[in-house]
């Protein structure tokens, strides 16, 4: 036990009790009147992500700038935000990074990594020169979305899209459930017995293990304007948990967003009181939560370009926004975690082939693809995991 933190004293260390472990209200956790949470490097980090997505937007910027951006190295200043470029902290470096999924496999991680670069580096060499062009089949340039205008590469992709929404899979939800909430991880070591003891990290308030779910926490609701309570400002991100809160919005799935912060709240009270199998269940929950949001959301981009393409003037600049949204959930598919395999709901074979299928029913790409190809994807997600394909598209 951790002897003297909030909610459970069984007076030092001992042998787990019987005892019932109850969730607070808020995710607060102290020891000795000391705030025991800590997640700044995933606020840092999330922080950057804003800055990142943003400029993708940005004609002004560089390959090299954005690039630096994306691996930023301490004292460089990539941001407008002086105290990230005062960080150690960088994206890359935590993209395909988890230990479950790429501890021992440099190889998937050099090419995952070299994707983003590459949607990085196209997007400053094909798309920013056409910036105030119109965008053609094979061309790209820009195009209406309704007030809005998308910036698209000749294939109608829009690669800012691309790189946020696979970096949801490859970095955050890769951290989160692959990593943080990792047996891997958090049994690391010598850390259930240093949890036992209540031995804290040397000049912190908190033990390893606490630690190390909050970091797992801090990746979904680091930038929400109250940590504690993050459901009331859900969309406080770009990431995560901006999406978390798009499926909460869909009746069919409400209720998902509150499930995720109970385990949370569950699991690091199951830490506190050293219950390590009421732990690892709520841990499965959010892995398979966090999972279904990514495929619910691949599956709704599909189903939302279908109007837009059907018109007798097709709405293409509201139908690419939509599918490389679509692109990236897909993309991040392979980064998610079936708690009963322990293995992604799709794997990054099987991702691959689906991201061909939406882009080969022509030599455009998305100016070519059809409804029916839209709707055999959709149908592959959905059928994976426990959700139709109509209760995704509304």
């Amino acid at each position: 036990m951790n002897g003297s933190e909030t909610g459970i004293d069984c007076g030092g260390a001992c042998a787990p009790c019987n005892v019932s472990v109850e969730a607070p209200a808020s995710y607060q956790f102290t020891r000795n009147g000391e705030n025991t949470v800590d997640f700044n490097g995933q606020t840092t980090r999330l922080a950057m992500g804003a800055e990142l997505a943003s400029s993708l937007k940005n004609p002004g910027k560089s390959s090299e700038a954005l690039l630096a951006m994306f691996a930023h190295v301490e004292g460089e200043s990539n941001f407008e935000d002086a105290a990230l470029n005062s960080s150690d902290k960088n994206i890359k470096s935590k993209t395909a990074a988890s230990a479950d999924y790429f501890s021992d496999n440099a190889t998937a991680q050099a090419l995952i990594r070299a994707d983003f670069e590459g949607w990085i580096e196209a997007q400053v060499a094909e798309v920013f020169p056409n910036w105030n062009t119109a965008a053609q089949a094979g061309i790209s340039g820009q195009i209406a979305d309704g007030s809005s205008t998308r910036y698209i590469n000749a294939l109608g992709l829009e690669y800012d899209q691309m790189v946020v929404k696979g970096l949801i899979g490859a970095w955050v939800v890769d951290q989160t459930i692959n990593n943080y909430l990792s047996t891997s991880v958090l049994d690391e070591g010598e850390n259930r017995a240093e949890n036992d003891m209540g031995n804290v990290e040397e000049g912190k308030s908190y033990t390893t293990m606490e630690h190390k779910w909050d970091e797992a926490y801090g990746y979904v609701y680091g930038l929400n304007q109250d940590a504690s309570d993050p459901n009331a400002d859900l969309g406080a991100d770009d990431y995560l948990n901006k999406y978390i809160g798009r499926v909460e919005g869909d009746p069919d799935f409400q209720g998902i967003a509150d499930a995720i912060f109970q385990a949370f709240k569950l699991g690091r009270a199951a830490i506190v009181a050293g219950d390590y199998d009421l732990r690892d269940e709520q841990a499965k929950i959010i892995q398979q939560k966090v999972s279904e949001i990514i495929g619910i959301r691949a599956v709704y981009y599909l189903q939302q370009a279908k109007p837009s393409l059907s018109q007798e003037v097709p709405a293409f600049g509201t139908a690419f926004h939509d599918l490389s949204e679509g692109y990236g959930f897909i993309y991040s598919l392979q980064f998610t975690k079936n708690p009963s395999t322990n293995a992604p709901y799709f794997s990054a074979s099987e991702v691959d082939a689906m991201i061909e299928d939406l882009l080969d029913d022509g030599p455009n790409g998305l100016w070519d693809v059809e409804i029916t190809t839209l709707d055999a994807i959709s149908e592959t997600i959905s059928q994976r995991f426990e959700f139709t394909l109509e209760q995704a598209a509304e």
